[in-house]
């Protein structure tokens, strides 16, 4: 098998497939809780922070604390947003998932063989179940 065979089946596996598919829904998705985020979360909480605070702007010698406080503040802003509307708000519109169905076969005492529930005998060794 040549590598472009090789490489045209490991394209056209489903799971390849469906991985770009959720990559692409992903960043669009993406945007809208970034845009959420920047236009509405960010705007309620500078009503919690001074005015006056420019708490990105923070260094501790050459390093930039407040760069990486700012994007760790960020992303536990849009996780929290993430959560709150993945998993709390539309888990409660997705059906729950029923029970498990009720067996339909048994196993055979003797042969250890699987078969029908309603069965008094055993196809495989014939003995009386």
């Amino acid at each position: 098998m040549s590598i472009k065979d090789e490489f045209k089946a490991f394209v056209m596996k489903g799971n390849v497939i469906d991985l770009a598919v959720a990559v692409v829904i992903g960043a669009a998705f993406g945007k809208i809780i970034t845009a959420f985020v920047d236009g509405i979360v960010m705007p309620l909480v500078t009503y919690v922070l001074p005015a006056n605070i420019k708490w990105e702007e923070w260094v501790l010698g050459k390093f930039r604390i407040g760069t990486v406080l700012g994007a760790t503040v960020n992303f536990l802003i849009i996780a929290l947003v993430v959560f709150l509307v993945l998993v709390k708000f539309l888990g409660k519109f997705i059906k729950k998932e029923e029970a498990p169905a009720p067996p339909t076969t048994k196993e055979c005492p003797a042969c250890l063989e699987l078969v029908p529930i309603k069965a008094t005998r055993c196809r495989h060794c014939t003995s009386q179940l």
